[in-house]
């Protein structure tokens, strides 16, 4: 695992989570919604949204970025990205995929919640 540091990259990740508040920026994935209701039954989408955005961009916390290495994943993404906050005193594994055309328009890049478990 290697931290993101590629600045458009970076740039873009963290434009998506700052507009937490916006439907549409934040996509839960099948799995991500369940792990969500599984493993953190106390928080919502928005609240978990929020809570990514603090990790990442108000606390300045590690994204690892993974060259994809999966076979039906590595056609569609070159990488994804995995976060690990504590929350409640529980580390949880929560992978992203990223996805953008336009690094300098703000409001352009997304970020996919594919996964979030305990770590």
């Amino acid at each position: 695992m290697a931290r993101l540091t590629d600045p458009e990259t970076l740039k873009c990740y963290q434009s998506a989570l700052r507009n937490w508040r916006f439907d549409g920026f934040i996509v839960f994935e099948k799995d991500a919604a369940a792990g969500l209701r599984k493993h953190l039954e106390g928080h919502t989408q928005k609240s978990f949204k929020e809570l990514l955005y603090r990790f990442v961009v108000i606390e300045d916390n590690e994204v690892d970025q993974v060259v994809e290495s999966r076979e039906h994943w590595r056609d569609r993404w070159s990488h994804h990205y995995d976060l690990r906050p504590v929350i409640d005193g529980v580390k949880y594994y929560v992978e992203t995929r990223l996805y953008y055309r336009k690094p300098d328009d703000p409001d352009d890049p997304m970020v996919y919640l594919v996964n979030i478990k305990p770590a």
